[in-house]
């Protein structure tokens, strides 16, 4: 199986570690998929890891000259610790759509931006996007079934940026084989 670039700096590594656990926590708290654990278990974990952490690794990739990665963790640091912060506070549901569709949109750059990075990283960023305009949606709409359908694509998020960053450290494959033109094909006739 081929192999990507490895995983890069360990800004990076740890960072897509930190955002993979924190994506998996909220979106299995959002899913509701395991008895007794909400999206509000995930607090701690967004506020500490995803927000604080990330955005102190975003710093330090602009330390080491990666605007990318600065960008990226600085950015969803700043994400994580502002929902966490106000996810017991009372907004209205088009407050919270809002300022989900917003982060929206930096996943969204974020995903654009990472088009050289492999089909993981991207991935994970698309991923959150949709997930971010899934939990919009049903926040502007007040459909708990979009909700969780943003939950598990959060999840599925979370899981992807685990792996990149795993395969990184344990030099895994993460690129899908490709078959030489003209492999495998029959001629008819």
């Amino acid at each position: 199986m081929d192999h990507e670039a490895p995983a890069g700096s360990i800004t990076s590594t740890l960072g897509h570690l930190a955002l993979g656990l924190t994506l998996l926590a909220f979106g299995i708290g959002t899913t509701k998929v395991v008895d007794g654990v909400t999206v509000a278990d995930a607090v701690s974990i967004a506020t500490y890891v995803g927000g604080i952490g990330l955005f102190v690794l975003g710093i330090v990739a602009f330390r080491d000259q990666d605007a990318f990665t600065g960008t990226a963790f600085a950015g969803l640091g700043a994400f994580w610790f502002t929902w966490a912060s106000g996810a017991d506070s009372k907004f209205s549901t088009n407050a919270a759509g809002l300022f989900l569709l917003l982060f929206g949109l930096l996943a969204l750059s974020l995903a654009v931006g990472a088009a050289g990075a492999g089909p993981i990283r991207q991935g994970s960023y698309a991923l959150l996007f949709v997930s971010l305009v899934l939990l919009a949606i049903a926040d502007f709409a007040t459909n708990d079934g979009l909700a969780k359908a943003g939950g598990w694509v959060a999840a599925v998020a979370g899981a992807v940026s685990w792996y990149g960053a795993t395969a990184g450290l344990a030099n895994w494959p993460t690129a899908v084989p490709r078959r030489a033109a003209g492999r495998g094909v029959t001629a008819a006739g």
